[in-house]
């Protein structure tokens, strides 16, 4: 069972949401029989605190202190859905239990926010143990610097932001610049009225923020890197900081 934990679910009190499941499950018994974290943004902020069964693929909305019982003694427990906690779809008034089935995320492919509602960001191991850091492992054993700016140039990949700017252009041109010293900044302020993908992809996976960091670094030939984030995120700063202090130290 995953609650989002991203800025949005966390000011309408997905914090208190989790604590309370956490006692219902303990009370029921299930403490080592079902898991239960806190992830990234799942994107659909207006409808938060939001709740996720698996395998069962079960989206709750609005979820509030007070149905955490429910959730684990009918859902958890039975594999019941708590009918009032699904999403009603407005033009049908048709109740969906399933995530996948949700207009808002029926049609979406997920490729920067992948693990956003899947993996806890405070865990590297969970981050590990979904492919992370392998991207890196593989540039700096087994590519030059050529060949990873070659294949960021060849993945037609760009900038995240209106300008939407080749990523493998900037990235040569660092690489070919005059001088020795080089730099990479990661720019999380995000200025565009509106737009928080920076936002929740630092919040929910951190880590991928900072092994992309290390790849362009390598790939440029910098020994130095800065990432950006405006002092409206705390979250951001927060997780990021504690994915940068876990790198060194799986255990923890």
């Amino acid at each position: 069972m995953t609650v989002c934990g991203g800025t949005g679910c966390l000011s309408n009190g997905a914090e208190q949401v989790v604590a309370a499941l956490s006692e219902e499950m303990k009370k029921q018994g299930l403490n080592g029989k079902a898991a239960l974290k806190k992830t990234g943004c799942h994107g659909f902020c207006e409808r938060g605190p939001l709740v996720m069964i698996n395998p069962l693929d079960i989206f709750y909305q609005r979820v509030a202190v007070n149905d955490a019982a429910d959730i684990v003694s009918e859902t958890l427990v039975k594999g019941k859905t708590v009918e009032r906690l699904l999403y009603v779809e407005p033009a049908s008034q048709k109740k969906i239990p399933r995530h996948d089935e949700i207009p808002f995320y029926k049609h979406q492919v997920r490729i920067a926010l992948r693990n956003n509602g899947r993996i806890d960001p405070t865990d590297i191991r969970e981050y590990i143990a979904n492919g992370g850091y392998a991207g890196l492992a593989k540039a700096v054993t087994s590519m030059s610097p050529e060949e990873i700016i070659a294949a960021v140039e060849k993945s037609g990949l760009r900038g995240r932001g209106g300008g939407g700017f080749p990523a493998g252009r900037k990235w040569r041109s660092c690489r070919e610049a005059k001088g020795d010293v080089r730099y990479v900044v990661c720019n999380g302020d995000e200025g565009d009225p509106g737009a928080f993908m920076d936002r929740s992809i630092m919040e929910g996976d951190p880590h991928s923020v900072i092994e992309g960091l290390i790849i362009a670094a390598f790939a440029i030939g910098s020994h130095q890197g800065y990432i950006y984030v405006r002092n409206e995120y705390p979250l951001a700063v927060k997780n990021l900081g504690l994915a940068w202090s876990r790198l060194g130290n799986t255990d923890s």
